[in-house]
This record gives structure tokens, C-alpha cells and sequence, in this order.
């Protein structure tokens, strides 16, 4: 009976999510990195951690609780010096990483400039993808 449970825990944990992407803003010791983790298979939600860090002075995990999976897509916007703004769908967050603290949840109008996307490429690694040069 151990063996069967040996052989079908792959199984189990097949088609779960388990990754992070990071945005370098000045280097490596100034980053936005997202982490995305689903648990089980059956489960069509992930959960969403956000992590901002800027060496030597701040470095702060928040959790942006469960998005269903379709809605891991999270844009990356800067809304000024030291504060991003993340949105998916119509769930929106800034920080500022010059104490890596969180923000009042800003306005749509009041995200900033997109600077990217954290999503999931077609091999199925999460990613972060700049976004495209103005003009």
C-alpha cells in the first residue's frame, strides 16, 4: 500500500503551481519579485505573495491572498519614486519600497506608467515581461 502512494504522488502534484518572477528596478538590490503557489491540482485558485526589497534598508513580504488562476496576470505600474502599483483584473495594490510598506489602494487613475506583467509563458514558467517602449 506505501509503494501505491509513492507512485501516485507525482500525480497529485501534477499541474500545481510553483514559481516566482522578479523585476529588478535598480539592479539586484532593488526588486518586485511575485511568487504564485496553487496547492492542490483541483483547487482553480493561486495564492499571490508579493515580495519588495531594497538593500540595505527594507525587505517585506505582503500576501495578496487567493486570484482565481485566470487572473494571475499581475501588471506592474510606477507611480512615482520608490512606489509601484500591481493590478488583476479589478484588484488593485501599491507599494512604496522606500520602506517597503503598503499602500492605500490607489485609484485606477492613479496607477502610474506600466513598466510590465507577471504572467505565466507558454512553457508554463512565471515570468515578468517589460513592457514595450513608449513611442
Amino acid at each position: 500500500m506505501r509503494g501505491t502512494w509513492v507512485l501516485l504522488a507525482p500525480l497529485v502534484l501534477a499541474g500545481c503551481v510553483k514559481d516566482s518572477a522578479s523585476h529588478y528596478i535598480n539592479g539586484n538590490e532593488h526588486t518586485l519579485s511575485v511568487r504564485v503557489a496553487q496547492d492542490y491540482f483541483w483547487k482553480k485558485t493561486v495564492g499571490v505573495t508579493v515580495v519588495a526589497a531594497r538593500w540595505p534598508d527594507c525587505q517585506r513580504q505582503f500576501n495578496f491572498g487567493e486570484l482565481p488562476q485566470a487572473e494571475m496576470e499581475l501588471e506592474l505600474f510606477e507611480a512615482g519614486d520608490n512606489v509601484f502599483s500591481l493590478r488583476s483584473g479589478e484588484r488593485m495594490w501599491q507599494l512604496e519600497t522606500q520602506n517597503c510598506t503598503l499602500l492605500p489602494t490607489p485609484a485606477p487613475e492613479a496607477l502610474g506608467q506600466p513598466v510590465g506583467v507577471f504572467r505565466m509563458d507558454d512553457s508554463g514558467k512565471y515570468v515578468f515581461e517589460k513592457a514595450a517602449a513608449p513611442g
